[in-house]
């Protein structure tokens, strides 16, 4: 599916140079993906503290057969 997009080509000569790719299809690709993994990643770090554990949970004794 091509798509034109307005793309700074310094910053895709950049992306591209830094990144080793070639193709600008797949700077792009490579961009999105880490951009998209990046958010993720901060999502669940908001997360971290709001979840309640138990203290007296055994871990240890799930694995028992």
């Amino acid at each position: 599916m091509a798509k034109n997009l307005g793309i700074d080509k310094t910053l895709q000569a950049t992306a591209q140079q830094i990144s080793g790719i070639q193709t600008t299809s797949g700077t792009a690709d490579t961009a999105l993906d880490e951009s998209t993994e990046h958010r993720t990643q901060r999502d669940i770090t908001r997360l971290f503290g709001t979840i309640d554990f138990d203290p007296d949970y055994d871990y240890k004794q799930m694995r028992v057969r």
